[in-house]
């Protein structure tokens, strides 16, 4: 029995089959590692592209939301200047109801005269999907030379729910050109 005992080895931990040498951990180790280095590696690229659709969303946004504003600005504008006689002349003759980018303005806001300065009219639904819309004001200081000076704020959220371009979307975006002439 003495000699059973003499040749029985000793367990040196969680070494199987009788590992010549200690390091036998060093394979799980590696692999823990590589792993974690892979996982790392992984989880920077799926922030860079949540990152990248972000932006793509917020340029989509800003494109509809400047749009609204360039379309308000060009339809004041043309509404300014295009007739024989300003529409926001003062005094003002009854500018009625015109049309723009497929939108009624009314300067009168459904009165028989005149409403204004400043002249506030809306335009919706524009921009991809009909969404956004633009909020448009119009003033004239009378002095010599007169100034006009046309305010068109775009939004890329509120054409498809409001007829005055009103929106609680967490996402929305204003974009604003202001004509002096």
């Amino acid at each position: 029995m003495q000699n059973f005992i003499k040749n029985k080895k000793e367990n040196r931990g969680l070494a199987q089959y009788e590992a010549k040498s200690f390091h036998s951990g060093f394979v799980i180790l590696f692999a823990v590692v590589l792993s974690s280095i892979i996982l790392a590696v992984a989880l920077g690229v799926a922030n860079i592209t949540l990152k990248e659709i972000n932006f793509s969303t917020s340029a989509k946004n800003t494109n509809d939301a400047f749009f609204a504003a360039d379309t308000g600005a060009e339809c004041a504008l043309y509404f300014d200047l295009a007739g024989t006689e300003t529409a926001f002349g003062i005094p003002m003759s009854n500018p009625s109801v015109t049309n723009c980018a497929g939108t009624p303005v009314d300067l009168n806001n459904g009165a028989g005269t005149p409403v204004g300065p400043p002249w506030i009219f809306y335009l919706y639904p524009l921009g991809t999907g009909g969404r956004a819309c633009a909020v448009i004001s119009v003033s004239r200081d009378t002095s010599a030379p007169p100034i006009t000076t046309i305010i068109s704020k775009g939004y890329n959220t509120g054409g498809d729910t409001s007829t005055d371009c009103t929106s609680t979307n967490p996402n929305r975006v204003e974009r604003q050109i202001e004509l002096t002439y």
